[in-house]
């Protein structure tokens, strides 16, 4: 699983060789932050399933600093900020609202429907999107926080079971090649 993984990551060479990122050289380079195991990479999945839902482009850039912080592998972690994209983005953000809304005391919140894509451009486009959101208001944000807690405590969840499960049959397979040879 780790070969995978790898094949699919930069390596920390290319971070050594990137002019803008010289300054923040010896944190980034830390051993722990491109170092893959099990631990690691269920931290890095939940990382980046947390951080995917930071509005903007600030969700590689949180992913990173929680990477740095918890010491989990960061390319992973800034990989899988891409579950958000803008096809994903609406629904999660729909039921991040119903979340919030069911988790907020009082009368219950309507949903506005998201503006749509138009001839004006993908500029004017997400401004629009980003009024729209600020405009449903605390239970979207209280929604957002607790629909990234829990994609991110389930990621890591399931990462770690998965991993666990591949390690345990690749004990199996390698224990019966061996009695059999």
């Amino acid at each position: 699983m780790r070969k995978r993984i790898r094949k699919i990551l930069p390596d920390h060479e290319s971070v050594r060789g990137n002019r803008w990122l010289a300054p923040f050289e010896n944190t980034l380079l830390h051993p722990r932050l491109w170092h893959l195991n099990r631990r690691s990479a269920a931290g890095a999945v939940a990382a980046g399933m947390f951080c995917g839902l930071i509005p903007g482009p600030f969700q590689m850039l949180g992913a990173a600093i929680c990477a740095v912080v918890f010491r989990v592998n960061l390319p992973l972690a800034m990989l899988t900020t891409f579950y958000t994209n803008p096809f994903t983005i609406v629904p999660l953000y729909i039921l991040a609202f119903t979340i919030g809304s069911w988790a907020l005391p009082g009368p219950r919140h309507h949903f506005v429907t998201p503006p749509e894509y138009g001839a004006d451009g993908l500029m004017t486009w997400t401004h629009e999107l980003m009024a729209w959101m600020l405009g449903l208001g605390a239970p979207l944000a209280l929604g957002l926080v607790l629909l990234a807690l829990g994609l991110a405590l389930a990621s890591y969840g399931l990462i770690r079971v998965a991993w666990r499960i591949y390690l345990v049959r690749a004990w199996h397979l390698r224990r019966r090649r061996h009695h059999s040879a």
